[in-house]
């Protein structure tokens, strides 16, 4: 089996971040998004995996190298304006060939990665089969209705009066009929082709297609709170590890990592927290669920719940939560305020917080 993994979108939910890096590069307790999904794929047993790019493909390119560090041979594949995720499977062709493969939305991230399901996958071999989950809001995602045995009798997009609570997920598994689908299918009123559709179509074709829940959590990350959400997720998983240096007058509470090359200098760390390579932060205070890029500079703030990509400044500032900082951006006030601060800013940006 194979993966092809999806990266073309542009993120626009996600500016100002996206202005200046693709929404699959945003880091998830300090790992792309996109990482997150390389190795699950890997852990799936899948050894040959498709990139599908867009106008961002050497920024992703560069980021995942020849693949060899996830254990995967990677195909580069372009395409040249988001026409839908069917679309990908078309111009995927001559790479996917004749073999089953697993379609993988390059900005999800599985709690539990994606082996259960594909273990299953391989065992029945259904013409297709979707990774879903439940969900409270029904009417905001794509939905599918099965009957007993999992079997997909219908899909719904963002239906007004939903029959069913089980979201697609950004897991997508196939075996070669689906070329057939996506040939079949016109584009929707948007302009696009949907793989839904090809889904629909196999099973008005009479094809077996199949719906199974994800273990674990799952988060589609296209906005700011989603970001947030996973990285919480993840850094809720983590391990203590101090590589660097934390000095006798700091303290780290919990699941604490400090990476090598990071220095922490009379500060309060609490997990679950990461403190990227070549930090350095000082008479400050970091509490959970924050990830602090590599090369960041934290001097007497107040961080919690928060993510720093890299080479970002934060001085002065105390209360920041909630809130994601780019790349080589500064934040910074005199005199500190005492009132919490939700910052989202890019890369090379310089706030001033009045007190």
């Amino acid at each position: 089996m194979k993966a092809l993994i999806l990266s073309g979108g542009m993120g626009t939910r996600l500016r100002p971040l996206t202005h200046a890096m693709p929404k699959q590069l945003i880091p998830l307790a300090n790992k792309p998004v996109l990482f997150h999904g390389l190795e699950a794929v890997r852990d799936a047993g899948i050894t040959e995996a498709g990139i599908v790019v867009g106008d961002w493909q050497k920024e992703i390119r560069q980021a995942v190298g020849d693949g060899s560090r996830f254990g995967l041979r990677i195909e580069w594949i372009h395409q040249e304006a988001p026409f839908g995720l069917a679309h990908c499977v078309l111009i995927a062709r001559e790479f996917l060939g004749d073999d089953d493969f697993t379609m993988y939305l390059g900005d999800n991230v599985f709690g539990d990665g994606i082996t259960v399901a594909a273990d299953r996958f391989r065992r029945a071999r259904p013409a297709a089969q979707v990774a879903v989950a439940p969900v409270d809001n029904p009417q905001e995602y794509g939905i599918v209705e099965t009957g007993p045995d999992g079997r997909v009798h219908a899909l719904r997009e963002k239906p007004r009066r939903p029959r069913s609570n089980l979201a697609v997920t950004g897991a997508y598994f196939f075996t070669p009929l689906v070329h057939e689908a996506v040939r079949a299918i016109e584009p929707s009123a948007r302009g696009e082709r949907e793989i839904t559709d090809a889904l629909q179509w196999l099973v008005d074709q009479g094809h077996d297609v199949r719906a199974t829940e994800v273990t674990g959590w799952w988060k589609d990350t296209g906005r700011i709170d989603d970001i947030l959400d996973g990285n919480r997720l993840l850094l809720d998983g983590i391990e203590a590890r101090v590589e660097g240096s934390v000095d006798a007058a700091s303290t780290a509470l919990g699941p604490v990592v400090v990476a090598p090359g990071a220095r922490v200098v009379r500060s309060h760390l609490r997990g679950p927290l990461v403190v990227g390579e070549d930090c350095v932060v000082e008479d400050s205070y970091l509490g959970p669920h924050t990830s602090v890029g590599a090369g960041c500079r934290v001097s007497e703030a107040g961080i919690s719940d928060s993510i720093l990509l890299d080479h970002a400044a934060v001085r002065d500032v105390n209360g920041i939560h909630g809130s994601v900082i780019g790349r080589s951006a500064r934040v910074g006030t005199t005199p500190a305020g005492a009132a919490r601060h939700r910052i989202v800013v890019g890369d090379h940006t310089e706030v001033d917080v009045v007190a």
